[in-house]
């Protein structure tokens, strides 16, 4: 056996979101120590603007750097492309696939930050019909079916045919939710005029559904009402306490007691409701005894650690810890202290330290030129509070070549004339559907019928 004493420490992260790449460029620093980051994409992706790039402010590109590009000049990092199958805590390794290859990665210290994907609320049916906000992939799907549901409609010669065309849900009213209807609003009614011939974009209808009492919970009320306002006039329409009951091709149905609103023929439907924890967790949980809570976060100890396997930290939103939100402060916050902890422990301080979080507020945008903002006892809404949101999300983007084409971008598309990331293929649309297909059983059939909750 090598002897652990002359060994370099060796520290897996998996996950190459805020967590991961945070604690990954903490660690870069250290020289008694290898890095290894995996992560079943090749990218880092900056989910708090993804909802521009479907709506076409901005490309792919432009929030999801290269892992390895970003991570070039750390001599002690290796990237790993692969998703990690299987965990042994006892021999304190990883077996990673990619593309049917596997292969085995030991650690000393393992960080895991593989965050959450869409929660449709045990009916992951709801998926096929309604993509979620969660990867560059329903980003470009998003877009596709946006865009191509205003190309429809141009050609549609049934008024009937048109308006589903042009009508577009947005199931939840977080953050999310109120930024993507918000920026439809804004893309028919200000950037696309002009653009067609046979339809006005402005007649296009936004719909907000919430099953809870009010958009943006996390917010005060005060702003709360100005958000609503400001949506309502962009012309967005808001239904809270309705609860999607089913979703198809053609639209999507509610337990709404107006018959108008009981069923909504749509052709685009946009998921931005609720989350779960990556599948990662609950094999960690499994494997080390430990609990978690309803969407599959890990109950950790108040380090960040894994109950009883200290050596193991599970950051972001895939720890469940005083209920903090799953928000990307948390993520790089915790991140951070996952990796001062290894580096103390290397340096023979191996005394446990809490992690604490330090809130540094909320923001969100509701369109062009109109936000809201929350920073202690501070309360911004408005212009300022919108130019607060831009100055804060291009300086926390990874790259400066990404803060430059970000910024151009925004230019382009909020003093301009509108989003110039405008270019919608087949393969946006129906890639996921024809991978669904081939991933199925020989035999059975992708769900893509209506779907409704029992």
């Amino acid at each position: 056996m090598e002897d652990r004493g002359i060994r370099r420490h060796r520290v897996a992260i998996v996950g190459g979101g805020f967590g991961g790449l945070f604690a990954a460029k903490q660690l870069g620093r250290a020289a008694d120590l290898d890095v290894t980051v995996i992560d079943r994409t090749n990218h880092h992706l900056f989910q708090p603007l993804l909802y521009q790039v479907a709506t076409g402010i901005l490309s792919e590109g432009d929030i999801a750097p290269p892992i390895r590009d970003v991570l070039r000049h750390q001599q002690n990092t290796a990237v790993v492309l692969g998703e990690v199958i299987a965990v042994d805590l006892d021999t304190r390794s990883l077996t990673v696939e990619a593309v049917g290859r596997r292969s085995r990665i030991a650690y000393d210290s393992l960080i895991v930050a593989t965050g959450a994907s869409q929660s449709y609320f045990g009916h992951p049916e709801f998926a096929h019909d309604a993509p979620g906000m969660k990867t560059i992939d329903h980003a470009l799907e998003l877009r596709g079916r946006i865009f191509g549901a205003f190309e429809m409609a141009e050609r549609e010669p049934s008024p009937a045919a048109r308006r589903r065309w042009l009508t577009f849900v947005v199931v939840g009213a977080g953050p999310t939710g109120v930024e993507v209807a918000g920026q439809l609003a804004e893309l028919s009614r200000r950037s696309l005029r002009r653009n067609f011939r046979n339809i006005d974009p402005r007649e296009a209808r936004v719909v907000l559904l919430d099953a809870g009492p009010t958009i943006l919970p996390s917010f005060p009320e005060a702003l709360r009402a100005c958000a609503a306002r400001d949506l309502r006039e962009l012309g967005v329409e808001i239904h809270v306490g309705t609860m999607v009951t089913g979703v198809d091709e053609r639209g999507i149905e509610t337990n709404a007691t107006n018959p108008q609103l009981r069923r909504i023929e749509a052709a685009a439907k946009i998921w931005a409701a609720g989350v779960q924890a990556s599948p990662l967790g609950r094999l960690l949980a499994d494997a080390a005894g430990a609990d978690v809570d309803r969407t599959g976060r890990v109950k950790v100890e108040p380090d960040c650690t894994l109950p009883g396997h200290p050596e193991v930290f599970i950051v972001g939103d895939l720890m469940s810890l005083d209920q903090l939100p799953g928000v990307a402060p948390v993520a790089i916050q915790s991140g951070r202290h996952a990796a001062q902890t290894i580096l103390r422990r290397i340096a023979g301080d191996t005394a446990p330290r809490p992690f604490r979080y330090r809130n540094l507020g909320a923001m969100a945008t509701v369109s062009r030129f109109r936000a809201l903002a929350v920073i202690g006892r501070l309360r911004i809404r408005g212009f300022p509070a919108w130019m607060l949101w831009l100055l804060v999300h291009v300086t926390v983007l990874t790259g400066f070549k990404n803060r430059l084409s970000v910024l151009f971008n925004w230019t382009v598309a909020f003093l301009g004339r509108g989003p110039s990331e405008r270019v919608i293929t087949a393969q946006q649309v129906f890639a996921r559907h024809a991978l669904e297909a081939q991933a199925a059983p020989a035999g059975s059939v992708p769900a893509r019928s209506r779907s409704k909750a029992v």
